[in-house]
């Protein structure tokens, strides 16, 4: 699965947050558009901004500055969302979850099905709630979101 870093910033301005973006198989490798459109969705979903400013926002393909990657100042660590860290969070979820439920034998996938379940819930609430809580439009984030998390 090709993977790139893509830098998301105010027009021409400051570096808000880089997201490592990864693509689903055929992508040619040379197209930064797919990559950069998959960063901006990253961004919407992130609330980096507030709906308004979203139209305003940039993506480039990051260059990098040798050493070891660091944020631009981002107060929004979190919004790296690499698979990894989805996995990590997940996996910290469901372990609470299992103590809470009192540690039963065999129910693993329960609780991690249920972790996933729950941080999806969460974003596309978020996602319900950026755009003004919008009557009936409840359902269509849970799918939007869905979609986002298995491109």
């Amino acid at each position: 699965m090709p993977e790139r870093l893509v830098d998301v910033e105010r027009q021409g301005a400051e570096v808000l947050h880089t997201f490592p973006v990864a693509l689903k198989p055929p992508v040619d490798p040379a197209d930064e558009e797919p990559f950069k459109r998959k960063a901006l969705e990253a961004a919407a979903h992130a609330k980096l901004v507030p709906n308004e400013e979203l139209e305003r926002l940039d993506a480039k393909m990051h260059v990098s500055r040798g050493g070891q990657l660091t944020p631009y100042g981002d107060p929004l660590g979190v919004l790296a969302e690499t698979k990894a860290g989805l996995d990590q969070f997940d996996r910290e979820r469901a372990y609470f979850l299992w103590e809470q439920a009192g540690r039963p034998e065999g129910r693993a996938d329960d609780f991690w099905h249920a972790a996933q379940h729950e941080r999806l819930r969460a974003r596309a609430y978020a996602l319900w709630e950026r755009e003004g809580c919008p009557e009936g439009k409840a359902e269509e984030h849970w799918r939007r979101t869905r979609a986002f998390e298995e491109s």
